[in-house]
């Protein structure tokens, strides 16, 4: 991704779109490298046992995908607060789709972002909120 100017950010803009879909090899290996075994996203008997349709997306792993768009966005290493509330389970099979907005820009040097995770339906599944600071042309 070319680098981004706070100069030339304004209010609406939209970050490009990160898409990927989630599939049980995700759940499995995020589960590993988390060290979250919880079997609800692992364990398909266990899961519909519990009243699941299935097993479900870490929540953490959805949060992580919409960090890696803002990142992509604003840069690594600009990113000073990213905070999010988990809306809607994920589940295999579902392209989650990231929405990045510019809703402010602060004379400090910082934007303000609207983000969401998305699943092809337009759901939200992670919704939450950004600051990064761009840096200057000049």
């Amino acid at each position: 991704m070319a680098e981004i100017y706070f100069d030339d950010v304004k209010q609406g803009d939209t970050a490009p779109e990160l898409k990927h879909e989630l599939t049980r090899t995700d759940l499995v290996m995020y589960a590993g490298a988390s060290g979250d075994f919880n079997p609800m996203h692992t364990d398909e008997v266990k899961a519909k046992a519990a009243g699941l349709p299935s097993v479900f997306g870490h929540g953490m792993f959805s949060a992580g995908l919409l960090a890696t768009a803002l990142t992509n966005y604003v840069g690594v290493g600009n990113l000073r607060s990213y905070k999010v509330r988990f809306v809607k389970q994920t589940w295999p099979g579902e392209t989650l789709s990231s929405r990045i907005t510019v809703t402010a820009k602060n004379d400090d040097g910082t934007v303000a972002l609207e983000c969401e995770l998305l699943n092809d339906d337009g759901e939200a599944k992670v919704a939450g909120e950004a600051v990064a600071t761009l840096p200057r042309r000049s």
